[in-house]
């Protein structure tokens, strides 16, 4: 053997591994994968009693083709072995709830607080699966639809001064002039300036950077709407942010509310609505200031290992292989 040195061409074939086929061995041959319990309808529903705690999330993710799935998750196992109670498919109410109460009764009345979001069917599912339950809607849920009544505001402005710029500019070539679009002292125009301005409407006034500052002042010089609009979504985050007893967060949601409805900004109407019907809910967030992040990691984490695989072409053996690692 010393005499015939193995070339590199033969040492790269002989390393060489398939991934597909190494894929489909551990699929037919290394994995249980054909004695899975779940295995008949896993693309429907999987269901795993044992991994119910006290504290759950509950929420929607899409897994191939647009397809979604509601998801219980165990906060305890903080997103590892453990995390996955029921993953099923669709987000019809009813359908969701045959498939959870075949957990016994007994076990689903020991859980005591459920996050979720504000959509409708999470929270009937709640209702009827873990009756008692303190259910949580999360705050960042909340102010997303503050922040959106702001940008909607915002890209209204924007639509009025690229209209206006529009004219302008037809103005000009009518009167065979050069249009010169006028520019505020940092040197936008005021398409610019609203367009600019989409970042810094999200962030507080001391997080601005020098620019910012500078924009912000002008925009809120044009657009007093704006300033106001974005003062209620800042003074929103702060009643989220700071540390109170539930009896004050509701005063001064209250407030929030009536400031709101003073305003009468259309775009807001949203989210006034939302509070009135949810505000009790949404107060709950003050027992013990808990979120739906861990529900959003998990969701995070199924479509990472998705784009890892490169898409789902099996979904069967794709939730067993969820249900290995997370169930």
């Amino acid at each position: 053997m010393d005499n015939y040195p193995i070339s590199s061409h033969s040492l790269e074939k002989f390393y060489y591994i398939n991934g597909k086929q190494l894929g489909q061995h551990y699929k037919d041959h290394l994995s249980d994968y054909k004695k899975w319990d779940q295995k008949a309808h896993a693309d429907k529903w999987m269901l795993f009693p044992c991994n119910l705690g006290t504290h759950l999330s509950i929420d929607e993710t899409s897994l191939s083709n647009g397809e979604l799935y509601t998801i219980v998750t165990n906060k305890a196992a903080k997103g590892k072995k453990g995390a996955l109670v029921a993953m099923i498919e669709g987000t019809n109410s009813d359908k969701v709830i045959e498939i959870l109460e075949q957990i016994p009764r007994n076990q689903r009345s020991e859980v005591q607080e459920v996050t979720l979001d504000m959509a409708n069917c999470m929270r009937r599912i709640v209702i009827h699966c873990f009756p008692n339950a303190s259910r949580v809607i999360d705050r960042f849920h909340v102010q997303k639809l503050a922040y959106d009544a702001l940008q909607e505001m915002r890209i209204a402005h924007r639509w009025d001064a690229i209209n206006e710029e529009t004219e302008a500019i037809q103005q000009a070539r009518y009167q065979e002039e050069k249009f010169i679009p006028f520019r505020f002292e940092n040197g936008d125009t005021k398409k610019q300036l609203l367009a600019r301005s989409r970042y810094l409407l999200f962030k507080s006034p001391e997080k601005w950077s020098d620019s910012q500052k500078i924009r912000a002042q002008i925009l809120f010089a044009q657009y007093p709407d704006l300033k106001k609009a974005h003062s209620l979504t800042h003074s929103l985050r702060m009643i989220f942010s700071k540390k109170m007893i539930k009896a004050v967060a509701y005063t001064r949601l209250a407030r929030w509310y009536n400031e709101v409805s003073e305003c009468n900004f259309k775009s807001f109407n949203t989210i006034s609505a939302t509070i009135y019907s949810h505000y009790q809910e949404i107060l709950n967030f003050f027992d013990h200031r808990s979120t739906n992040a861990s529900a959003e990691s998990f969701n995070a984490k199924l479509k990472a290992f998705r784009a890892t695989l490169r898409g789902v072409s099996d979904i069967n053996f794709f939730l067993f292989r969820v249900a290995k690692i997370y169930a």
